[in-house]
């Protein structure tokens, strides 16, 4: 898979540890729509998708994650999209910098969504799906971007970038 973009929150240094994670992420369109997860606290809309657990494939968490977060059905994997690495701060098992690596992937599912299953923090942070129009969504989250930058997270970068790759490149427009 293609390696779309890179991203260095923070720059590990030759004595920190640094924590590694999997993460798969959604990519399902409807014309110019596309399932995103609104949260709340941060204001942002962002892919569903989450972590891979030790004991699943790519492919295996996608799904998990799809159903999860926003209620998906009869998920179908159609493409490889690209790769996004993140260097982040990290606060967690005595390491100062997590290297994320995003798989993302384009999908099919059923039109209508089943109940979300969301751990406790993503209820928490008012994360709920909905359908939106990609050059909206990419609108929101820049105007968080230039406006809200106390109370906004770190995703809302690697998800703007995706948002623009998805609408240049899938549904062929030009960003601005």
């Amino acid at each position: 898979m293609r390696l779309l973009q890179q991203f260095h929150h923070i720059t590990p240094t030759p004595n920190c540890r640094v924590e590694q994670r999997l993460v798969t992420r959604g990519i399902v369109l409807k014309d110019d729509r596309i399932l995103l997860l609104f949260t709340e606290r941060y204001n942002d809309f962002s892919l569903p998708g989450g972590g891979v657990d030790a004991d699943e494939s790519l492919h295996q968490a996608l799904e998990r994650e799809l159903a999860e977060e926003a209620g998906a059905r009869d998920i179908e994997i159609l493409a490889d999209f690209g790769i996004v690495e993140e260097y982040r701060p990290w606060y967690k098992n005595d390491c100062n910098v997590l290297f994320m690596r995003s798989y993302c992937y384009q999908c099919s599912m059923a039109d209508e969504l089943g109940a979300q299953q969301l751990e406790h923090y993503e209820q928490q942070n008012g994360m709920r799906p909905l359908w939106v129009p990609v050059a909206e969504a990419i609108q929101h989250n820049q105007q968080v971007m230039q406006h809200q930058t106390n109370s906004m997270g770190l995703s809302i970068v690697r998800e703007t970038f995706l948002l623009q790759q998805i609408e240049q490149e899938l549904l062929g427009q030009t960003v601005d």
